[in-house]
């Protein structure tokens, strides 16, 4: 099979993610060479590449999914939100200003739709399929003249598109109705298929409605996906935070642990969290107010975007006094791990030069205008671990603290990591990721809970294998509850066109 798709959706969050996922792993499965992409991606959530390049998170995931490597073009741009106006914009795998709406439209738009068409058509000559993510609605047409990766990229790739839309929301068949009447005659051409996402119940439910979109729209109705509960996919940005985190049905062998995490506004790479809820004796809930913390075994204070003004809603919530005097073992990752110490030097992010941190800890965190953006593998509490590092703020430990992780990648001798004070249960790291290693994921939770008191015993999860069986059971979804040969075909009719 040679061809592509383009996955476009009625409005944020309807399942373009997983369902791209799906994709890519079930023709995978077929022995297709296929890679996902996204030319413009909005998330907090990111991936480092192996040449240390950053990429939306989802694009990282969908490359697993496809058993490729994720590399930069499959996520040319990406947008990372520092505040309701500003983003800072990554092209190609780095940063490379910090922006509001307007300026990035007028500055910087107009050179990235020729860099979004050159990794595209790059992908599809070294791939069999490319399977495109659309962003947001994809008739918004307010932004219809600014709109980077939705039906305009198509329409100029010769790529046909199907539309998805999420009944859980309700009025489903107005949404996709709405977006093919919205949709300029060029754009609405390329809709080649309907799909309804996230049903609960019986499909019969639906009656006729399905097939009367379709003579209305003129554009097939492709099938039903249904409610999927905790699939557990890596999540491309905070709306996933709404729902349930996906938890092990496995019993716990010994007691269980309760994990807070502290749901910052700026939150970022909070993907961190799903190693540890794979984990059956493991709880993970997130925690916005000091009166909903109480008395977690760890608390985690996760990555941000904007960590001076995250640490200053921290305090206004009473969360700094509520985390000191709970018990718990702390770990700060990233953005949470600055502030957790002395100072924070920044007159990068925030400007506001310098400010006092948590104290808990003794380092300091000065912000530079280069960022980090780097794999790392070393060892720590006996065991190996992997991960990644985002930051432009770097934390160095005062003499009252020490290193607590030994990077081993270092270009001539192992590198001390992070900033911890173990009797007092504060660790503090910027590295992303950490958990996903299983063997270190078992030694830090025995850690927490013998400061807890209680006795912790790990099942032998492999998170690895966990994230396998997700991808195939979306892909098993797919090829359950869509019509493959009408898919098929859409995708077959975007072979390249030289």
């Amino acid at each position: 099979m040679r061809g592509g798709v383009m996955v476009c959706g009625t409005a944020s969050d309807v399942g373009k993610t997983h369902i791209v996922t799906g994709l890519c792993r079930l023709l995978a499965r077929r022995g297709v060479r296929v890679a996902p992409f996204k030319a413009q991606n909005m998330s907090l959530n990111s991936w480092v590449t192996e040449s240390g390049h950053e990429i939306g998170r989802a694009q990282g995931v969908q490359a697993l999914a496809s058993g490729a490597e994720p590399e930069v073009a499959m996520n040319p741009v990406l947008l990372k939100p520092t505040g309701d106006r500003a983003s800072q914009v990554v092209a190609l795998g780095t940063a490379i200003a910090h922006v509001d709406a307007a300026a990035y439209y007028r500055d910087h738009l107009p050179g990235l739709r020729d860099l979004v068409a050159e990794q595209l058509d790059g992908l599809r000559r070294r791939f069999d399929v490319v399977v495109a993510e659309g962003a947001g609605g994809a008739a918004e047409i307010n932004l219809l003249d600014h709109d980077l990766g939705n039906l305009p990229l198509a329409h100029a790739a010769a790529l046909p598109a199907i539309l998805v839309g999420d009944i859980e929301r309700g009025g489903v068949f107005a949404a996709l109705y709405g977006t093919v009447a919205l949709a300029p005659e060029p754009h609405r051409r390329l809709l080649r298929g309907l799909v309804i996402n996230k049903f609960r119940g019986d499909p019969d439910l639906l009656g006729t409605g399905p097939a009367d979109l379709e003579r209305r729209c003129g554009v097939a109705t492709l099938g039903v996906l249904p409610w999927m509960d905790d699939v557990g996919l890596d999540a491309e940005d905070s709306l996933a935070l709404a729902g349930p985190w996906a938890r092990s049905e496995r019993s716990a062998l010994g007691d269980r642990l309760d994990v807070a995490a502290v749901r910052f506004p700026r939150i970022a790479n909070f993907t961190d969290l799903d190693a540890l809820a794979v984990e059956s004796g493991v709880d993970v809930r997130m925690v916005t107010r000091a009166g909903a913390l109480g008395r977690p075994d760890l608390v985690v204070l996760p990555g941000t975007k904007a960590t001076v003004a995250d640490l200053e809603w921290l305090r206004q919530r009473g969360l700094d006094e509520a985390i000191r005097s709970c018990g718990a073992t702390v770990l700060g990752i990233c953005g949470g791990a600055q502030m957790m110490g002395r100072r924070i030097i920044d007159h990068v992010e925030s400007g506001r030069g310098d400010v006092h941190g948590l104290g808990w800890l003794d380092g300091t965190t000065t912000f530079l205008p280069d960022k980090v953006t780097r794999r790392r593998r070393g060892r720590s509490m006996g065991a190996t671990l992997t991960g990644y590092q985002i930051h432009h703020g770097r934390m160095a430990a005062g003499p009252a603290a020490e290193a607590w992780i030994d990077l081993e990648d270092a270009a001539t001798k192992p590198e001390g990591e992070g900033v911890a004070d173990p009797q007092a249960g504060l660790f503090a790291t910027s590295l992303h990721g950490l958990f996903e290693e299983d063997g270190f994921r078992s030694a830090f939770l025995g850690h927490v809970a013998d400061r807890a008191g209680k006795h912790y015993e790990p099942d032998g999860v492999a998170f690895a294998a966990v994230r396998q069986s997700r991808f195939d059971r979306l892909a098993d979804s797919l090829e359950d509850h869509l019509d493959l040969d009408r898919l098929f075909a859409v995708i077959e009719d975007g072979g390249l066109r030289s």
